[in-house]
């Protein structure tokens, strides 16, 4: 029997699917490759959050946005400080202010917010796979 998770059966099997995807790409990764994980679902849940505003499914909405905002938390606080001088600073205001458009677009159901969050965001994606 399928629990209902809101998903339907297929989507809940395509959830965990997804979620043992990004386990086994996690394990045994580098420090550089788990970042650009975080940040490949962190670009996948608002774009599928923006798909829910603009579908008006405000429980998926909600589900992506909660796990924007958590990707976001993780991201700042895991830079070094200490060593990382001002570009760990301009990070994390940058990760605090995305985290801020993206709640304030999800509670206003205002798509623009986290458009504009998405396109800090991709700048940093950017620069951080020039790297890799």
């Amino acid at each position: 029997m399928f629990q209902s998770n809101g998903y339907g059966a297929m989507g809940g099997a395509k959830m965990r699917y997804q979620t043992v995807d990004v386990a086994s790409q996690v394990e045994g990764a580098s420090p550089h490759r788990l970042v650009g994980i975080l940040f490949e679902e962190l670009m996948k849940a608002t774009e599928i959050m923006l798909a829910a505003m603009r579908a008006g499914n405000r429980a998926k909405m909600i589900d992506k946005q909660a796990r924007a905002a958590n990707i976001l938390l993780a991201l700042e606080t895991s830079l070094d400080f200490r060593n990382g001088g001002e570009i760990a600073l301009n990070l994390a205001r940058v990760y605090r202010e995305s985290r801020r458009l993206v709640q304030l677009g999800g509670r206003t159901n205002d798509p623009a917010q986290v458009e504009t969050a998405r396109g800090y965001l991709s700048e940093i994606v950017d620069a951080w796979e020039q790297i890799g």
